[in-house]
């Protein structure tokens, strides 16, 4: 095993400046406190920009950066005043950040941000191509640099790759939105493993990968037709033990009776959030005027510490915000306030580790109502502080760590009266059942740490990681395809067997529009007019397609999926009895569905019917297909027919018409020196079934399937053909 290499915008370590001395502080994210102690747990490098823009820092300082952080495995990305603007501030918190929370108004769909933040993503990639190597595995965490896993697998095709995505992936209806949409989802599948929250998230991915670039996927493995992608829900934990521990310590101990005897005989009722638009926080001030409106006995007896983090303050909406928060304190405050009492404790600023701590345990209650989170840590460190084991969570429902949680109070945020009512209970709540609920919540936090959450990441990472090691080994690689050129060229008799659609030609929107270009058919009539060489296009097109399309070259043609050959020379025959009058019944039924499904349309060939559902939005086609599939296989049973299922189509034709069939007409009784099949769906597998050992067969894309070899693409299968061709003048 290499090292880790871990990429993230920010590193554990950041640096001030300040009279023109630079100083080293660890920083306070949750990603970076979270796995601090994993990555030193191994060989390991953390790359990441220490927080200072390009503009403040000297050639000197950029060298004293880069030895104070060498000395603690990290390497820095130095980034300019503009490019902290356009990229950071710009695409990441004002485009990404408001979209994927569902706060779609507040996103500023820049071209300018984007092509910064592609630049600082590529500048991200070059810092890890300059320190990665064999066995090495990368992962890359975040929206800020969503592009990064494609660029490094392009540049690394062997690189083990992980991405994690920490803030929520929304819906496809919100994620359309985005102009650059199509090249996130691409950036994003460029790992091996993309982790997210709660299966929620994955689940939307999943979904905007379908509609937008039509792969499929299947237990969570995303087909890209060169290798697989895991999407997994991982859910991430804290430091358990740092939190639950350093309650005991006298420091902390001080700080917890300092806040209890100011608030004597008050309940606590604790807020804690960076100040965001996302965290619900005016939402949250409201429903607590509304708790004290509505329940005057509890006036002058709880009080609400609101600790507020200074965020982005260089984000017009974060100011607005301010304000808006600022206004809701004074209002509660100046309607509720007594002499003795302030209903409100408005901190804002950044509280220490220690300090932090304390309140947590000091608290009754923990109120935390996000409108939209990816996990909320918040939550889970309250809990772990409770070593007394007393406590109430209010959680919004909203917040991915609702699902983990699911012993605290869970509310939606927008609900004023439901968030009040959350209070009241809260308060009154017995200690009891406080402690029930939070022994039952510490039991999980305790257990999925986030030490786990790293090694369980990183252990689907390489169950991934093996199955495509074993996929790749089917991969045709550079020997075989030399091996397959010398038999081709010595052989006297060689025939080659080409699916048409995926193979030869890529997809099109629809049949007709797939019409093989000038270099295909330049390729087929070299390859059928070498001597010996028999080449044979076997297809699921029609007699009348085919022949139009390649009818003027020297080679034989199989259609509709082994009803029909014309062998080169020779005049169209059916290899085996086949009826019709079938079809008007099955089509009337097929019919109806196109009728009900925007982009479906039905294919009539001399003995089959084709429901082509290729244009069709990929959500309608999941639902409909299965009861098209339904009804299809109540019909063919009635009326002996058989249902196949091919690459967004399925069609209905008589049973024992199959490539295989067809092809055994062509490979049997011949002494064929050399025999070659390539083909990308599942008729081909009948076709690879039936033929010798000694035969090559190659299947395009990956999957199950009985060829020996694999090749990605439609590129790649030329690619192959041109070297056979240019094999018989070496």
């Amino acid at each position: 095993m290499g090292k880790l290499i871990t990429i993230s915008n920010r590193l554990p370590f950041s640096f001030g400046k300040k009279n023109g001395r630079l100083s080293l502080e660890s920083s306070a994210g949750g990603l970076a406190t979270g796995l601090r102690s994993f990555y030193r747990s191994r060989p390991s490098a953390w790359i990441g920009w220490p927080g200072l823009p390009g503009s403040k820092i000297t050639p000197e300082d950029e060298k004293q950066i880069v030895q104070n952080l060498t000395v603690e495995s990290c390497r820095p990305v130095f980034l300019s005043g503009h490019e902290i603007e356009q990229y950071y501030y710009g695409f990441s918190n004002k485009t990404i950040w408001p979209l994927f929370h569902y706060f779609p108004l507040y996103a500023a769909y820049n071209k300018n941000y984007w092509t910064v933040y592609r630049r600082v993503n590529e500048k991200f990639c070059q810092a890890a191509l300059e320190i990665a190597e064999p066995g090495d595995e990368i992962w890359i965490h975040d929206y800020h640099l969503l592009l990064l896993p494609a660029l490094i697998k392009e540049r690394l095709p062997g690189a083990s790759v992980g991405f994690f995505l920490h803030i929520p992936f929304p819906s496809f209806e919100i994620f359309r939105l985005l102009p650059w949409r199509e090249e996130i989802v691409r950036g994003m599948l460029g790992a091996d493993l993309v982790g997210f929250h709660t299966f929620r998230y994955a689940h939307h991915f999943l979904d905007s990968v379908r509609h937008l670039i039509h792969y499929d996927h299947l237990n969570w493995q995303v087909n890209t037709g060169s290798r697989l992608v895991k999407v997994e829900a991982l859910p991430m934990g804290i430091d358990y033990e740092r939190f639950h521990s350093v309650v005991s310590t006298p420091e902390v101990q001080g700080e917890i009776a300092k806040i209890r005897k100011k608030l004597a005989g008050r309940k606590i009722i604790l807020s804690v959030d960076r100040l965001d638009y996302t965290k619900g926080i005016p939402q949250r001030l409201e429903a607590f005027e509304l708790f004290l409106e509505k329940n005057p006995e509890f006036r002058e007896k709880v009080t609400l510490i609101m600790v507020a983090v200074p965020s982005r303050t260089a984000v017009e909406a974060y100011a607005q915000l301010k304000s808006r928060v600022d206004e809701l304190v004074g209002r509660i405050n100046g309607r509720y306030g007594t002499i003795g009492w302030i209903p409100i404790w408005y901190l804002y600023r950044f509280l220490p580790f220690k300090t932090l701590a304390a309140y947590y345990h000091a608290a009754d209650i923990a109120l935390v109502t996000p409108l939209r989170d990816g996990m909320n840590l918040i939550a889970k460190e309250f809990v772990a502080a409770r070593t007394d084991r007393l406590g109430v969570l209010i959680l919004s429902e909203m917040a991915g760590s609702a699902k983990e949680l699911g012993d605290a109070i869970l509310v939606n945020p927008n609900n004023h009266e439901e968030v009040a009512e959350a209070i009241g209970q809260a308060v009154r709540m017995p200690e009891e059942e406080q402690r029930s609920r939070m022994e039952n919540m510490q039991k999980r936090l305790s257990r999925f740490t986030v030490l786990r959450w790293a090694d369980e990441f990183m252990a689907e990472l390489r169950k991934i990681r093996k199955i495509q090691e074993e996929l790749a080994e089917r991969k045709l690689d550079e020997s075989t395809r030399e091996k397959m050129a010398g038999e081709f060229r010595r052989a006297r008799r060689a025939l080659l067997l080409l699916d048409f659609d995926g193979t030869l030609v890529p997809f099109a929107a629809r049949p007709e529009q797939a019409v093989p270009d000038e270099e295909l058919k330049t390729l087929l009539r070299t390859l059928s007019g070498q001597a010996g060489s028999h080449v044979v296009v076997i297809s699921g097109r029609t007699r009348k397609t085919l022949e139009s399309w390649l009818g003027e070259l020297d080679l034989s043609l199989i259609v509709e999926h082994g009803a029909w050959i014309r062998e080169r020379g020779l005049e169209w025959a059916t290899l085996e009895p086949a009826q019709a009058d079938w079809k008007s019944e099955v089509a009337e039924v097929l019919n109806q569905y196109v009728d009900r499904t925007p982009g479906a349309f039905l294919e009539e060939k001399d003995f089959s019917l084709a429901l082509h559902y290729r244009k069709v939005d990929a959500e309608i086609a999941l639902l409909r297909m299965r009861e098209v599939k339904e009804d299809l296989l109540t019909i063919a049973s009635e009326l002996n027919l058989e249902v196949l299922e091919g690459n967004k189509v399925l069609e209905v034709r008589n049973p024992g018409i199959n490539k295989g069939r067809a092809a055994l007409r062509l490979v049997s009784g011949k002494d064929w020196d050399f025999i070659l099949a390539i083909g990308d769906d599942r008729t081909d597998e009948d076709l690879f079934a039936v033929l010798p050992e000694t035969a090559y067969s190659i299947k395009v894309g990956m999957g199950p399937t009985r060829a020996r070899n694999n090749l990605d693409d439609v590129t790649a299968v030329r690619s192959l053909l041109k070297k056979l061709a240019r094999s018989e003048h070496e």
